[in-house]
């Protein structure tokens, strides 16, 4: 036997080297995606890892082998190719299996580089037995053959030590390409020292007359080839397919699936730049934190699904729907020649107002809708989505359950709005707020049993805005909180003097608002009120609201019933104007119910007469103080005391009058 010697072509051993980086990067960057995924797209991420380190280091040893010429023609063995690959996509699946989690510990890290390595080394001597050829036999160098293996392990424990020790730092780039440099080098120093090791001999001495040098081995450079190709297109497949999904999901609401905020932006920004005219229509459900707060968050989830997919309904080409969060959604449509905005507003309605069955619960919901114009309301996105909100707010304050267009009227009152609200947050360090009383009369006796508290508001520029207007705003806006407190300090005050200058005892009474209760405060306010002022607690009187008691039932009777128990008294106002008033008596222990006064406006009514009658029949059955708001006439004051109503309250006895002139309307009464 004669030894070969063989040769190499130095340009395709660059080749080598440059497939080896750029298959270990790609490897390494997939790899890094497997500590960052759960579930099924872990094992996706891992198999794709695996699948192109393997590939790709079976690639480059059989691009070194072409770079290699021994002067004979050499065939590859099939079957022990297709084995060297599956060894080397093995062994990559198992390292990255063992340091794909978060945390990796040495141990994991040994077990990870050793199994690299052997997959490095198996794939190489495993690719060089797959060598044909009648005149040649190849030979190891132990030493040479024990060094490559040592160069696989300890380059592939330096690049997985990277890894999986900086990915989570700010520059992990930097560490990933050093640790692809690494892995480049131990797959081509491990290969190449391997070659050094092999030895090449002719088993034929007479044969070598006839040696030409073969050039390279088409069928090798085929398979080469395709398996480079297919390196290629899996990375950039799965990288395209993470940016899909990763863009799906940036895009797209996880509740409902429908397009979320930034899709909404991008839809501003980008298709709708171009156009003249669309308009955007801003859905809000009506009182839908009442059904969270009843039903649950899963049954509100369940019915903002089904909502999205009721609006969907009616999108098209020139339509689009996005959600907004909680309850919000949007709709652009650009077909207002076919379907003007008000009609599709209108549709929308009718389809929002059939029943919802969710969790076997049958729901009846409603929705408001502002709608504004591009170009009449804005060209941005933030003009026209300030307009239709301000819109929708006015179509929620007008009743819920309807649409509105948007208009410079509405621009006025949300201007008017806005300078109230910033007017509230000053008010009272300016002392723009003020108290008036309102006698409480009993007609039995012809004299007054106490007064209604009735907060009063004088803005510097706007003038006298009644509570209807700013109490509301003040809710909205938790400002009602401080000015809760205030009224009940003001008003115990007020209330401790008029009784140091008289006989009598006359009672003072303040509205609670819902608000109120929700912050857990209302026993620390009265407490302190009481104490700051030195007022009977017999002497002060809670007025709340149907609404308070059928929504903040527990919290209301919690706060109340250890205010109650030291003296205070509890009164429902405006009964008779909520959802089922008769059977919201008993939820708390009241002392006293106020008729509201739309009873009165409209008394001559048998209906209303029959309804008042009822409420007094009832008060009386259950020894409850009754008091009749509203009343302005003669005949209204003798229809309540025909009907057994004796405490009455109304501007046939006073309108209310701020604390100054209480003092003198009292003289004049024991005058």
């Amino acid at each position: 036997m004669i030894r070969l010697l063989g040769s190499y072509d130095s340009w395709i051993v660059l080749l080598s080297l440059v497939i080896a980086l750029f298959t270990s990067y790609s490897a390494l960057n997939l790899s890094y995606k497997i500590s960052h995924t759960a579930g099924k797209s872990k094992l996706g991420w891992l198999i794709i890892s695996g699948f192109v380190m393997g590939c790709g280091i079976w690639t480059m040893h059989f691009v070194g082998m072409m770079a290699f010429h021994l002067g004979i023609e050499v065939n590859y063995n099939g079957t022990t190719t297709v084995i060297s690959i599956l060894a080397s996509i093995l062994a990559s699946l198992l390292a990255f299996y063992v340091t794909m989690a978060k945390q990796v510990t040495q141990g994991k890290l040994v077990v990870g580089s050793l199994l690299m390595g052997s997959g490095i080394v198996t794939m190489h001597y495993t690719g060089m037995a797959s060598m044909e050829s009648s005149l040649l036999k190849i030979t190891y160098n132990e030493t040479l053959w024990l060094i490559s293996a040592v160069i696989a392990v300890i380059a592939s424990y330096a690049a997985l030590y990277l890894l999986t020790r900086f990915r989570n730092e700010s520059k992990a780039r930097w560490f990933k390409l050093a640790a692809a440099l690494l892995m480049g080098l131990a797959v081509t120093g491990m290969h190449y020292t391997g070659m050094e090791a092999a030895m090449f001999w002719c088993l034929t001495p007479g044969a070598l007359e006839q040696l030409v040098d073969a050039g390279i081995n088409l069928s090798l450079l085929i398979a080469v080839s395709s398996v480079m190709i297919l390196v290629v297109v899996v990375t950039w497949t799965a990288l395209y397919w993470e940016r899909l999904v990763l863009r799906r999901m940036a895009y797209s609401d996880p509740l409902t699936g429908l397009p979320n905020r930034h899709a909404m932006n991008h839809e501003f920004d980008e298709t709708l730049r171009d156009t003249k005219e669309y308009a955007v229509l801003f859905i809000d459900l009506d009182q839908f934190k009442l059904i969270n707060d009843t039903l649950g968050h899963d049954v509100g989830d369940l019915l903002v699904k089904e909502v999205g997919s009721r609006i969907n309904q009616f999108v098209n080409k020139q339509r689009r729907i996005f959600r907004l969060g909680g309850d919000e959604f949007l709709l652009v449509t650009m077909d207002l020649k076919q379907l003007s905005a008000e009609s599709l507003a209108e549709m929308i309605l009718e389809e929002l107002r059939r029943p919802f069955w969710l969790e076997g619960n049958e729901l009846y919901v409603t929705s408001s809708i502002g709608i504004s114009y591009a170009p009449q309301h804005g060209q941005s996105r933030t003009e026209l989505l300030k307009a239709a909100d301000t819109a929708m707010y006015y179509a929620k304050s007008q009743g819920k359950n309807q649409y509105c267009a948007y208009n410079e009227e509405l621009d006025r009152k949300l201007a008017r709005r806005m300078e109230i609200e910033k007017g509230l947050r000053t008010a009272l360090m300016l002392g723009e707020l003020s108290t008036f009383y309102q006698p409480k009369w009993n007609a039995a006796t012809n004299k007054p049993i106490g007064f209604e508290a009735l907060l009063r508001w004088k803005h510097p520029q706007l003038g006298a805005i009644a509570p209807d207007e700013f109490i509301p705003i003040a809710e909205e806006t938790g400002l009602i909180i401080p000015i809760t407190r205030w009224v009940l300090d003001q008003a115990c005050r007020d209330c401790q003097e008029w009784n140091g200058k008289g006989s009598s005892k006359l009672g003072v009474s303040v509205n609670l608002s819902a608000n109120v209760f929700e912050t857990r405060s209302v026993q620390n306010m009265v407490n302190e009120a009481l104490l700051h002022s030195g007022l009977h607690p017999e002497l002060l009187e809670l007025e709340i609201t149907e609404a308070t008691v059928m929504y903040h039932a527990v919290e209301a009777t919690e706060q109340l019933v250890p205010l109650q128990e030291a003296g205070v008294r509890v009164s429902m106002d405006n009964f008779g104007s909520g959802y089922s008033f008769l059977g919201s008596i008993d939820r708390i222990p009241f002392q006293t119910l106020k008729i509201d006064k739309l009873y009165m406006q409209d008394y001559e009514s048998p209906s209303k007469r029959a309804i008042v009658n009822t409420i007094i029949t009832l008060a009386q059955q259950l020894n409850i103080e009754l008091v009749a708001e509203g009343v302005e006439t003669e005949r209204q004051l003798q229809f309540l005391r025909q009907a057994g109503c004796s405490i009455m309250q109304g501007y046939y006895f006073k309108k209310p009058m701020p604390r100054e002139e209480v003092d003198a309307w009292l003289d004049g009464l024991s005058a």
